[in-house]
C-alpha cells in the first residue's frame, strides 16, 4: 500500500477552503486504497491519520523554519512513499499550493484595493510581511529543484508558475480542484433558511425575488464591493426584486454602509457562516463570485455540483470547469460593473436559470468537479513519480 504524507499548516476545517479540501482529499485517497497521514503544524485535534507536530509552540501560526525542523525530525522515524505538501518545502515530491503561487496571490491581493495609493503600497512594501516574504523565498527555491512536481489546481495556476518562475511544462501537472458532492440536503433546514432570508429582506414568496448567493470570508478580495455596485445598477431595470445573499465570516460594517449609500436597503442579507453551504445554494437562483483572485474556488465548484449557474471571473481557476454562456458567465474583470450587472440581469430570467441547470446535468459537470476525480488524478501523478524512481513497474 502506498504511504502518503500530506503536509498542511493547520488541520482545521473551520479555517477555510484549503484546510477543508485537504481533509476531504485525505478521506477520498484513503477510500481509494492509499495509506494517508496528514502532517500539520497546528490543529485542534489529533487522530490516527492526523499528526500535529508543533502543538507545543505558542501562537496560532508556526514559522516555516520551525515546521521544517519538526517535519525533518518526524521523517527520521517515519517513512513515506510520497511527500505531498501544500507549503513550499524543497523535500516534497509534490507541491500543491492551494492558494496558487505566493507571488500571484500578493499581486492580486494588492489589485483588489480600490485606492491606487494602497495598491502601490501593497505591491512594493509586501516584504514587511515576514511570513509572506519567507513563503515567497521558499517557493522560489523550491521551483529551482527539479525533483518537485507542481500540482496546479487549474491552468490559471500553471500559468502563474510559468510566468513568475519560468518553469518548464514537464514540471507542472494540472489537476483541477474538486469538492465533495453532497447527494442529499435537509429540506426542512433549507425551508427555514429561505424563510429567514425573506424575513430579513422584508419580502414574501409572492414577490418572486431573484436571489444571488455570494460566499467568502475575505469580502474585498472576492469582489463584494463590485457586486453591490452592480446590484444597484441592475435593480433599476428588473421588475423582480434582485437580492444578494452574503455568506461568510467577513467584516460586514463597511459593506452595510456601502449598501445604504447605494440605496440597497432590503436587497442585501448578511447570513454569516452557513454550514453546509449547500443549504444556501438551494435557496439561491445562482452563485456569484466576482473575485480578484482564486486559484480554483470551492464555492463555485460546489454551486456547479448543486446544479446552479455561476458568475465569476477569469481570475478564478474554477471558471475553467464550465462553459461560459452555457453553465454560467465568466467576466474578464471583477470591476467591470456594467458586464457584471448584465450577468445578474441574465439570471434574473428563470428560463435562463433553467437552461443552465439542464446543461449542468446533461454535461455531467458534477463528475468533473468531484473530489473523487481529483483524487484519482493525484494517484496517477503519484504512480508516475514512483515509476520514475523505479519503485513501480
Amino acid at each position: 500500500m502506498t504511504r502518503v504524507a500530506i503536509i498542511i499548516e493547520r488541520a482545521d476545517s473551520s479555517l477555510g477552503g484549503a484546510e477543508r479540501s485537504v481533509l476531504e482529499l485525505t478521506g477520498r485517497l484513503s477510500v481509494l486504497g492509499l495509506d494517508v497521514t496528514i502532517l500539520a503544524a497546528k490543529g485542534p485535534v489529533e487522530a490516527d491519520n492526523i499528526q500535529v507536530l508543533c502543538k507545543d509552540r505558542r501562537g496560532k501560526r508556526t514559522p516555516l523554519p520551525a515546521f521544517d525542523k519538526a517535519l525533518q525530525e518526524h521523517f527520521v522515524n517515519h517513512r513515506y512513499d510520497i511527500i505531498h505538501s501544500t507549503l513550499p518545502f524543497g523535500f516534497a515530491d509534490v507541491y500543491q499550493p492551494r492558494g496558487g503561487s505566493f507571488r500571484e496571490a500578493m499581486l492580486q491581493h494588492a489589485a483588489s484595493y480600490e485606492n491606487s495609493a494602497l495598491i502601490f503600497m501593497k505591491r512594493h512594501l509586501h516584504w514587511i510581511n515576514r511570513k509572506r516574504t519567507a513563503m515567497l523565498r521558499a517557493e522560489r527555491i523550491l521551483c529551482r529543484r527539479d525533483e518537485t512536481v507542481i500540482a496546479a489546481l487549474s491552468d490559471y495556476v500553471k500559468r502563474q508558475f510559468q510566468r513568475h518562475y519560468k518553469l518548464a511544462e514537464e514540471r507542472i501537472a494540472v489537476i483541477p480542484n474538486g469538492v465533495r458532492i453532497c447527494s442529499q440536503i435537509d429540506e426542512k433546514a433549507v425551508d427555514q433558511l429561505r424563510a429567514k432570508v425573506l424575513r430579513e429582506l422584508n419580502l414574501q414568496e409572492a414577490h418572486d425575488p431573484a436571489l444571488f448567493l455570494f460566499a467568502a470570508n475575505n469580502f474585498r478580495l472576492k469582489g463584494l464591493g463590485p457586486l453591490l455596485r452592480s446590484l444597484a445598477l441592475v435593480r433599476q431595470n428588473i421588475q423582480r426584486p434582485v437580492c444578494a445573499l452574503v455568506a461568510g465570516t467577513g467584516k460586514t460594517r463597511a459593506y452595510r454602509k456601502k449598501a445604504a449609500k447605494l440605496d440597497l436597503a432590503g436587497r442585501i442579507a448578511f447570513l454569516g457562516k452557513v454550514h453546509p453551504i449547500q443549504h444556501a445554494l438551494a435557496v439561491a437562483d445562482a452563485a456569484v463570485l466576482p473575485t480578484w483572485y482564486d486559484p480554483s474556488s470551492r464555492f463555485i465548484l460546489e454551486a456547479l455540483a448543486a446544479g446552479k449557474p455561476v458568475i465569476t471571473t477569469r481570475n478564478n481557476g474554477a471558471a475553467e470547469m464550465y462553459t461560459d454562456g452555457r453553465h454560467g458567465i465568466t467576466l474578464e474583470r471583477p470591476d467591470d460593473i456594467e458586464r457584471l450587472g448584465e450577468a445578474l440581469a441574465f439570471y434574473c430570467d428563470p428560463d435562463n436559470v433553467k437552461l443552465a441547470q439542464e446543461a449542468i446535468v446533461t454535461d455531467r459537470l458534477i463528475d468533473e468537479v468531484s473530489i473523487t476525480r481529483h483524487a484519482q488524478q493525484l494517484i496517477e501523478l503519484y504512480e508516475k513519480i514512483l515509476r520514475a524512481r523505479g519503485l513501480r513497474k
